[in-house]
């Protein structure tokens, strides 16, 4: 069995003093571990500026098997722990092995089945995020100008403090379970509507059928009496 997850403060965690650049070297192992556990359908999100209080970067990959999505969140949990100290702040979804979520604040890691991945699609509900490649997040193509650096400077322990009240509201998960019970729902609207539909056009039918019967009798009784005459 997996050991729980410690409840901790913000503070506690990393004390609060984890520069930006941390947080791309801590994804980038993290996807180097993925990677080395052969996980499937590896995408590194970047959210948009306005989902920034919730978290920075989405991890997402799949597994074949439990065993496979287990062995993923073990081999990320180990590296951050040995290599960079790092423990997540919450886990979520172990023993199922359906969606396993590890959540280190400013980046949280899914590890997903192949049903579930493709049930929640998480890549489309947050389809305004911008996919990452493991270059692309060790060296950022742009660098704000230092005036604009100053104006927009946030204490980090002030914005992680954000980044965890912003979980308390329900989270990705619920989000996402939230986005896809609403889409079965909408679902479920149109083939309603396509059936009463369909009932419609079968009524329209029966109820204009006995009217192009007499018509047809009466247009053959025509022809019958032409014919006489």
């Amino acid at each position: 069995m997996h050991p729980a997850a410690k409840p901790r403060t913000i503070v506690e965690h990393r004390r609060g003093t984890m520069p930006t650049r941390d947080t791309r070297k801590q994804v980038a192992l993290a996807l180097e571990a993925v990677n080395n556990k052969k996980a499937e359908d590896v995408a590194l999100l970047q959210l948009p500026g306005e989902s920034s209080t919730f978290t920075d970067y989405f991890l997402i990959c799949s597994g074949s098997n439990p065993r496979q999505v287990q062995a993923i969140a073990d081999e990320v949990d180990e590296r951050l722990s040995k290599d960079m100290g790092v423990e997540p702040n919450a886990r979520e979804g172990y023993e199922t092995a359906e969606w396993i979520l590890l959540d280190y604040v400013d980046f949280v890691v899914h590890i997903f089945n192949a049903q579930r991945r493709a049930y929640y699609d998480l890549e489309r509900l947050w389809k305004s995020a911008h996919k990452l490649t493991a270059q692309e997040l060790l060296q950022p193509a742009t660098v704000a100008a230092p005036a604009v650096v100053a104006a927009t400077a946030t204490p980090v322990v002030r914005k992680r403090a954000k980044k965890a009240a912003a979980r308390k509201s329900g989270g990705v998960r619920a989000a996402a379970k939230q986005s896809a019970r609403g889409a079965g729902a909408k679902a479920g609207a149109r083939k309603t509507s396509a059936k009463k539909t369909a009932v419609k056009k079968v009524a329209a039918k029966k109820k204009s059928a006995p009217k192009k019967k007499v018509a047809v009798k009466k247009s053959a009784a025509k022809k019958s009496g032409a014919k006489r005459k």
